[in-house]
């Protein structure tokens, strides 16, 4: 399976480009946002990968982020939710957007995405509310595919606390966001594990 491809831009795509790597050229499906932030033609890019086999065809998407990647992955575990809504979604949300639509269940936020109708989006903030990744990583364009997402130091310690007391760390996660996202960015540890608490007892 194909993680990564690191090669020159060779031509740009509606829904995708085609990277050329040692002479052969790869085509990779992405989101609009990705597209736009990639360089221009003849230009050196990497980009992480996610590779889809199917009966008929075998299927490239490419992520400038760690981010995306995840929230693609992610976006798909919701039933009516392919490659193609997947992208859309990511084209039209930036993580952060995805991550507060989630947290705050706004439907109409997520129906702005092509290909999500009122039911798709009441869906998606339902069954993604405790399985989102927290914050929503960082903005697609602004990072390579070699960065990763860093929480601050206080919000990684209380995912943690509650990863002991026996809760999953993307549900701790999503309720340390949530709890982030009420008492502000530089609450410290206790405080953010006593909302996250209060959050996964409702």
């Amino acid at each position: 399976m194909i993680g990564k491809l690191s090669g020159i831009v060779d031509g740009l795509e509606d829904d995708g480009l085609v990277l050329d790597v040692n002479g052969v050229g790869y085509l990779v499906a992405a989101s609009a946002r990705t597209l736009r932030a990639l360089p221009a033609i003849g230009q050196p890019a990497a980009l992480l990968i996610e590779t889809q086999v199917r009966e008929d065809a075998i299927r490239l998407y490419g992520f400038l982020t760690i981010a995306e990647r995840d929230w693609f992955r992610l976006l798909q575990s919701v039933q009516g939710v392919g490659a193609k809504v997947a992208l859309g979604i990511l084209g039209a949300l930036t993580a952060d957007a995805l991550a507060a639509a989630i947290a705050n269940q706004d439907k109409a936020m997520m129906a702005r995405a092509p290909g999500v109708g009122p039911k798709l989006a009441a869906r998606l903030v339902l069954e993604l509310k405790d399985k989102a990744p927290a914050f929503g990583g960082v903005d697609f364009g602004g990072a390579n595919a070699e960065s990763a997402p860093k929480l601050p130091k206080a919000a990684e310690d209380a995912i943690l606390a509650l990863v002991g007391l026996g809760y999953a760390r993307p549900q701790a996660a999503a309720a340390i966001a949530r709890g982030s996202a009420q008492l502000g960015g530089d609450a410290e540890t206790a405080a953010l594990i006593r909302a996250a608490l209060r959050d996964l007892a409702q």
